[in-house]
Protein backbone atom coordinates (compact mmCIF):
# COMPACT_ATOMS: atom_id res chain seq x y z
CA UNK A 1 0.00 0.00 0.00
CA UNK A 2 3.00 2.17 0.61
CA UNK A 3 4.48 1.58 -2.40
CA UNK A 4 1.09 2.65 -4.33
CA UNK A 5 0.98 5.96 -2.26
CA UNK A 6 4.08 7.00 -3.16
CA UNK A 7 3.62 5.88 -6.81
CA UNK A 8 0.28 7.90 -7.33
CA UNK A 9 2.23 10.86 -5.04
CA UNK A 10 4.87 10.92 -7.76
CA UNK A 11 2.84 10.91 -10.79
CA UNK A 12 0.75 13.51 -9.21
CA UNK A 13 4.07 15.70 -8.41
CA UNK A 14 5.33 15.33 -12.16
CA UNK A 15 1.83 16.61 -13.57
CA UNK A 16 1.76 19.45 -11.21
CA UNK A 17 5.47 20.07 -11.65
CA UNK A 18 5.29 20.21 -15.50
CA UNK A 19 2.51 22.52 -15.26
CA UNK A 20 4.52 24.73 -13.02
CA UNK A 21 7.75 24.86 -14.93
CA UNK A 22 6.15 25.79 -18.60
CA UNK A 23 4.92 29.15 -16.67
CA UNK A 24 8.93 29.42 -15.93
CA UNK A 25 11.44 31.36 -17.69
CA UNK A 26 12.55 34.60 -18.83
CA UNK A 27 8.86 35.57 -19.38
CA UNK A 28 6.96 34.02 -16.66
CA UNK A 29 3.88 32.77 -17.96
CA UNK A 30 0.17 32.79 -15.68
CA UNK A 31 -0.80 29.12 -14.42
CA UNK A 32 -4.22 29.39 -15.61
CA UNK A 33 -2.07 30.41 -18.82
CA UNK A 34 -0.66 27.73 -18.90
CA UNK A 35 -3.58 25.16 -18.48
CA UNK A 36 -5.40 27.02 -21.11
CA UNK A 37 -2.85 26.31 -24.29
CA UNK A 38 -2.22 22.50 -22.96
CA UNK A 39 -6.23 21.96 -22.88
CA UNK A 40 -6.12 23.49 -26.05
CA UNK A 41 -4.08 21.17 -27.94
CA UNK A 42 -5.54 18.15 -25.84
CA UNK A 43 -8.95 19.00 -27.60
CA UNK A 44 -10.42 19.63 -23.96
CA UNK A 45 -11.25 23.47 -24.79
CA UNK A 46 -11.12 24.11 -28.25
CA UNK A 47 -13.42 27.03 -27.68
CA UNK A 48 -11.40 28.88 -25.58
CA UNK A 49 -8.06 30.24 -27.70
CA UNK A 50 -5.41 31.76 -25.46
CA UNK A 51 -2.99 34.21 -26.58
CA UNK A 52 -0.84 33.49 -29.51
CA UNK A 53 2.10 34.65 -27.42
CA UNK A 54 1.04 32.46 -24.61
CA UNK A 55 0.77 29.51 -27.45
CA UNK A 56 4.62 30.21 -28.46
CA UNK A 57 6.24 30.38 -25.41
CA UNK A 58 4.05 27.37 -23.81
CA UNK A 59 3.44 25.18 -26.70
CA UNK A 60 6.29 25.16 -29.12
CA UNK A 61 9.66 26.65 -26.66
CA UNK A 62 8.93 24.84 -23.02
CA UNK A 63 6.55 21.91 -24.01
CA UNK A 64 9.34 19.85 -25.74
CA UNK A 65 12.03 20.28 -23.46
CA UNK A 66 9.81 19.78 -20.68
CA UNK A 67 8.69 16.31 -22.30
CA UNK A 68 12.96 15.67 -23.42
CA UNK A 69 13.60 16.20 -19.24
CA UNK A 70 10.93 13.41 -17.94
CA UNK A 71 12.06 11.03 -20.52
CA UNK A 72 16.00 11.89 -20.21
CA UNK A 73 15.54 11.44 -16.16
CA UNK A 74 13.47 8.59 -15.95
CA UNK A 75 15.62 6.53 -18.91
CA UNK A 76 18.97 7.44 -17.08
CA UNK A 77 17.66 6.38 -14.05
CA UNK A 78 16.41 2.67 -15.64
CA UNK A 79 19.64 2.60 -16.85
CA UNK A 80 21.69 3.39 -13.73
CA UNK A 81 19.19 1.15 -11.72
CA UNK A 82 20.01 -2.06 -13.98
CA UNK A 83 23.56 -1.39 -14.62
CA UNK A 84 24.25 -1.21 -11.03
CA UNK A 85 23.03 -4.74 -10.22
CA UNK A 86 24.66 -7.00 -13.30
CA UNK A 87 28.09 -5.24 -12.57
CA UNK A 88 27.08 -5.66 -8.57
CA UNK A 89 28.94 -2.45 -8.56
CA UNK A 90 27.06 0.98 -6.55
CA UNK A 91 28.95 3.23 -8.43
CA UNK A 92 27.40 2.77 -12.16
CA UNK A 93 25.90 4.09 -14.42
CA UNK A 94 26.07 4.81 -18.19
CA UNK A 95 28.46 8.13 -17.44
CA UNK A 96 31.19 5.56 -15.01
CA UNK A 97 31.13 2.96 -17.63
CA UNK A 98 32.12 5.46 -20.32
CA UNK A 99 28.97 4.61 -22.69
CA UNK A 100 28.35 8.40 -21.99
CA UNK A 101 31.42 9.60 -22.91
CA UNK A 102 31.59 7.23 -25.86
CA UNK A 103 28.75 8.53 -27.24
CA UNK A 104 29.76 12.19 -27.03
CA UNK A 105 33.01 10.62 -29.20
CA UNK A 106 30.15 9.99 -31.92
CA UNK A 107 28.73 13.31 -31.44
CA UNK A 108 31.65 15.75 -31.33
CA UNK A 109 32.92 14.02 -34.30
CA UNK A 110 30.12 15.09 -36.30
CA UNK A 111 30.07 18.45 -35.08
CA UNK A 112 33.79 19.31 -35.52
CA UNK A 113 34.79 17.39 -38.61
CA UNK A 114 31.47 17.08 -40.44
CA UNK A 115 31.93 13.21 -40.31
CA UNK A 116 28.44 11.99 -41.94
CA UNK A 117 27.15 15.16 -42.98
CA UNK A 118 25.09 15.01 -46.00
CA UNK A 119 23.63 11.33 -45.25
CA UNK A 120 20.81 12.83 -43.96
CA UNK A 121 19.04 15.36 -41.01
CA UNK A 122 21.54 16.67 -38.77
CA UNK A 123 19.67 14.90 -36.02
CA UNK A 124 19.82 11.48 -37.27
CA UNK A 125 23.31 11.38 -38.19
CA UNK A 126 24.04 12.69 -34.39
CA UNK A 127 22.02 10.18 -33.21
CA UNK A 128 23.47 7.23 -35.28
CA UNK A 129 27.00 8.49 -34.46
CA UNK A 130 26.63 8.73 -30.67
CA UNK A 131 25.09 5.11 -31.00
CA UNK A 132 28.02 3.87 -32.72
CA UNK A 133 30.23 5.98 -30.41
CA UNK A 134 28.63 4.63 -26.79
CA UNK A 135 28.23 1.20 -28.38
CA UNK A 136 32.49 1.22 -28.96
CA UNK A 137 33.09 2.88 -26.14
CA UNK A 138 31.11 -0.42 -24.55
CA UNK A 139 33.03 -2.84 -26.50
CA UNK A 140 36.34 -1.39 -25.38
CA UNK A 141 34.79 -1.32 -21.66
CA UNK A 142 33.90 -5.60 -22.19
CA UNK A 143 37.55 -5.77 -23.66
CA UNK A 144 39.34 -5.01 -20.86
CA UNK A 145 37.39 -6.80 -18.40
CA UNK A 146 37.93 -10.15 -20.39
CA UNK A 147 35.60 -10.03 -23.86
CA UNK A 148 33.02 -12.04 -22.51
CA UNK A 149 29.80 -10.22 -21.10
CA UNK A 150 29.24 -12.76 -17.82
CA UNK A 151 32.52 -11.41 -16.35
CA UNK A 152 31.48 -7.49 -16.69
CA UNK A 153 31.33 -6.74 -12.62
CA UNK A 154 32.60 -5.42 -10.05
CA UNK A 155 35.61 -2.90 -9.28
CA UNK A 156 37.38 -4.41 -12.77
CA UNK A 157 34.25 -2.96 -15.09
CA UNK A 158 34.04 0.39 -13.06
CA UNK A 159 38.12 1.22 -13.61
CA UNK A 160 37.61 0.09 -17.26
CA UNK A 161 35.07 2.56 -17.98
CA UNK A 162 36.83 4.60 -16.29
CA UNK A 163 39.63 4.22 -18.63
CA UNK A 164 37.76 4.24 -21.22
CA UNK A 165 36.06 7.57 -20.26
CA UNK A 166 39.58 9.22 -19.92
CA UNK A 167 40.36 8.65 -23.70
CA UNK A 168 37.13 9.69 -25.17
CA UNK A 169 37.71 13.23 -22.87
CA UNK A 170 41.44 13.05 -24.30
CA UNK A 171 39.22 12.81 -27.92
CA UNK A 172 37.09 15.14 -27.42
CA UNK A 173 39.46 17.96 -26.07
CA UNK A 174 42.04 17.19 -28.49
CA UNK A 175 39.04 17.52 -31.23
CA UNK A 176 38.50 21.07 -29.75
CA UNK A 177 41.85 22.41 -29.33
CA UNK A 178 43.18 21.59 -32.68
CA UNK A 179 40.51 20.97 -35.19
CA UNK A 180 37.06 22.71 -34.84
CA UNK A 181 36.81 26.22 -35.66
CA UNK A 182 35.51 28.81 -33.15
CA UNK A 183 31.79 28.40 -33.71
CA UNK A 184 32.23 24.28 -33.89
CA UNK A 185 34.41 24.89 -30.30
CA UNK A 186 31.96 26.70 -28.62
CA UNK A 187 29.14 24.26 -29.53
CA UNK A 188 31.07 21.24 -28.61
CA UNK A 189 31.83 22.88 -25.45
CA UNK A 190 27.91 24.01 -24.48
CA UNK A 191 26.85 20.53 -25.76
CA UNK A 192 29.10 18.74 -23.48
CA UNK A 193 27.75 20.38 -20.50
CA UNK A 194 24.25 19.41 -21.35
CA UNK A 195 21.29 21.50 -21.93
CA UNK A 196 17.87 20.86 -23.32
CA UNK A 197 17.54 24.24 -25.39
CA UNK A 198 17.15 23.04 -28.30
CA UNK A 199 14.96 20.43 -27.60
CA UNK A 200 11.84 20.40 -30.14
CA UNK A 201 8.95 18.15 -30.69
CA UNK A 202 10.89 15.61 -33.09
CA UNK A 203 13.69 14.85 -30.25
CA UNK A 204 10.87 15.20 -27.68
CA UNK A 205 9.31 12.15 -29.29
CA UNK A 206 11.95 10.08 -29.82
CA UNK A 207 13.26 10.60 -26.04
CA UNK A 208 9.73 9.80 -24.65
CA UNK A 209 9.54 6.58 -27.39
CA UNK A 210 12.85 5.55 -25.88
CA UNK A 211 11.89 6.45 -21.97
CA UNK A 212 8.75 4.18 -22.64
CA UNK A 213 11.08 1.16 -24.14
CA UNK A 214 12.97 1.37 -21.63
CA UNK A 215 10.67 2.12 -18.41
CA UNK A 216 8.66 -1.44 -19.85
CA UNK A 217 12.30 -3.13 -20.06
CA UNK A 218 12.34 -2.41 -16.44
CA UNK A 219 9.66 -3.77 -15.31
CA UNK A 220 10.54 -7.13 -17.53
CA UNK A 221 13.74 -7.52 -15.74
CA UNK A 222 12.67 -7.31 -12.28
CA UNK A 223 12.37 -10.62 -11.78
CA UNK A 224 16.02 -11.75 -13.05
CA UNK A 225 17.25 -8.77 -11.75
CA UNK A 226 16.00 -9.51 -8.03
CA UNK A 227 17.79 -13.30 -8.47
CA UNK A 228 21.09 -11.97 -9.45
CA UNK A 229 20.98 -9.94 -5.63
CA UNK A 230 21.84 -13.86 -4.87
CA UNK A 231 24.89 -14.14 -7.65
CA UNK A 232 24.73 -15.49 -10.77
CA UNK A 233 25.00 -19.66 -9.87
CA UNK A 234 21.73 -18.99 -7.80
CA UNK A 235 20.46 -16.86 -10.09
CA UNK A 236 20.99 -19.72 -12.52
CA UNK A 237 19.58 -22.36 -10.85
CA UNK A 238 16.28 -20.53 -10.31
CA UNK A 239 15.95 -20.64 -13.97
CA UNK A 240 17.34 -17.00 -14.65
CA UNK A 241 19.78 -16.84 -18.38
CA UNK A 242 22.24 -14.47 -16.16
CA UNK A 243 24.21 -13.72 -19.47
CA UNK A 244 21.61 -13.23 -21.64
CA UNK A 245 20.17 -10.66 -18.69
CA UNK A 246 23.23 -8.98 -18.15
CA UNK A 247 24.03 -8.88 -22.25
CA UNK A 248 20.23 -6.66 -22.43
CA UNK A 249 21.22 -4.29 -19.59
CA UNK A 250 24.45 -3.41 -20.95
CA UNK A 251 23.80 -3.18 -24.27
CA UNK A 252 20.52 -1.59 -23.70
CA UNK A 253 21.98 1.00 -21.56
CA UNK A 254 24.37 1.87 -24.43
CA UNK A 255 21.91 2.34 -26.52
CA UNK A 256 19.31 4.36 -24.49
CA UNK A 257 22.12 6.64 -22.86
CA UNK A 258 23.34 7.35 -26.86
CA UNK A 259 20.23 8.43 -27.45
CA UNK A 260 20.08 10.81 -24.30
CA UNK A 261 23.47 12.15 -25.67
CA UNK A 262 22.54 13.16 -28.76
CA UNK A 263 19.67 14.79 -27.91
CA UNK A 264 20.90 16.82 -24.70
CA UNK A 265 24.62 16.30 -24.44
CA UNK A 266 26.09 13.76 -21.79
CA UNK A 267 24.90 14.29 -18.46
CA UNK A 268 25.81 12.96 -15.12
CA UNK A 269 24.37 11.76 -11.61
CA UNK A 270 21.11 10.78 -12.59
CA UNK A 271 21.79 7.41 -12.83
CA UNK A 272 23.80 7.02 -10.19
CA UNK A 273 21.96 8.64 -7.22
CA UNK A 274 18.42 8.00 -8.18
CA UNK A 275 18.52 4.47 -7.78
CA UNK A 276 20.25 4.89 -3.99
CA UNK A 277 17.57 7.04 -2.73
CA UNK A 278 15.07 4.46 -3.66
CA UNK A 279 16.83 1.65 -2.26
CA UNK A 280 17.45 4.25 1.10
CA UNK A 281 13.65 4.43 1.38
CA UNK A 282 12.18 1.14 0.23
CA UNK A 283 15.27 -1.17 0.33
CA UNK A 284 17.08 -3.37 -2.38
CA UNK A 285 14.12 -4.96 -4.15
CA UNK A 286 13.45 -4.55 -7.47
CA UNK A 287 10.28 -4.67 -8.09
CA UNK A 288 10.05 -0.82 -6.29
CA UNK A 289 13.38 0.25 -7.72
CA UNK A 290 12.39 -0.29 -11.40
CA UNK A 291 9.19 1.56 -10.72
CA UNK A 292 9.96 4.39 -8.82
CA UNK A 293 13.13 5.17 -10.25
CA UNK A 294 11.97 6.21 -13.62
CA UNK A 295 9.40 8.16 -11.82
CA UNK A 296 12.04 10.36 -9.39
CA UNK A 297 14.24 10.48 -12.37
CA UNK A 298 12.02 12.42 -14.24
CA UNK A 299 11.50 14.50 -11.78
CA UNK A 300 14.60 15.41 -10.15
CA UNK A 301 15.44 16.25 -14.29
CA UNK A 302 12.34 17.93 -14.59
CA UNK A 303 13.67 20.95 -11.70
CA UNK A 304 17.02 20.38 -12.27
CA UNK A 305 15.95 21.75 -16.12
CA UNK A 306 13.69 24.17 -14.57
CA UNK A 307 16.38 25.83 -12.46
CA UNK A 308 19.05 25.58 -15.37
CA UNK A 309 16.79 28.19 -17.02
CA UNK A 310 15.39 30.33 -14.21
CA UNK A 311 17.57 30.90 -11.33
CA UNK A 312 20.11 33.61 -13.56
CA UNK A 313 17.76 35.81 -15.13
CA UNK A 314 18.34 36.41 -18.93
CA UNK A 315 21.12 33.69 -19.06
CA UNK A 316 20.35 29.59 -19.35
CA UNK A 317 23.29 27.57 -17.11
CA UNK A 318 23.63 24.25 -18.33
CA UNK A 319 21.77 21.43 -16.93
CA UNK A 320 24.52 19.38 -16.35
CA UNK A 321 25.67 21.60 -14.18
CA UNK A 322 23.14 21.98 -11.84
CA UNK A 323 22.20 17.88 -11.75
CA UNK A 324 26.51 18.29 -10.43
CA UNK A 325 25.54 20.41 -7.58
CA UNK A 326 22.93 18.62 -6.64
CA UNK A 327 24.07 15.15 -7.05
CA UNK A 328 27.51 15.45 -5.85
CA UNK A 329 26.75 16.94 -2.76
CA UNK A 330 23.80 13.97 -2.25
CA UNK A 331 25.88 11.15 -2.95
CA UNK A 332 28.71 12.21 -0.49
CA UNK A 333 25.82 12.38 2.11
CA UNK A 334 24.63 9.16 0.93
CA UNK A 335 27.83 7.66 0.76
CA UNK A 336 28.25 9.08 4.73
CA UNK A 337 25.06 7.72 5.89
CA UNK A 338 26.04 4.16 4.99
CA UNK A 339 29.34 4.37 6.50
CA UNK A 340 31.38 2.70 3.90
CA UNK A 341 28.63 -0.02 4.10
CA UNK A 342 28.15 -2.06 0.04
Amino acid sequence: MKRLVVIAGLIAALIVSAILALGVGSVSLPTHEVITVIAGHLGLNAGAPSDQLYEQIVWELRAPRIVAALAVGSILAVAGAGLQRVTRNILADPYLLGISSGASVGAVTVIVFGVGQGAGPMKIVMFVAALLGGLGALGMVMLLVGGRLMEASGTRTILAGVVVGQLCAAYVSLAIMVFATKDAAVAVLNWTMGSFAGVRWGDAVITIGVGIISAIAGIWLIKPLDAMALGDTSAASLGINVERTRSVVLIGSALVASVTVATVGPIGFIGLIIPHIVRMIFGGQYAAIMVLSPLLGALFMLWSDTASRALVPSREIPVGVVTAVVGAPLLAWLIWRRGGRP
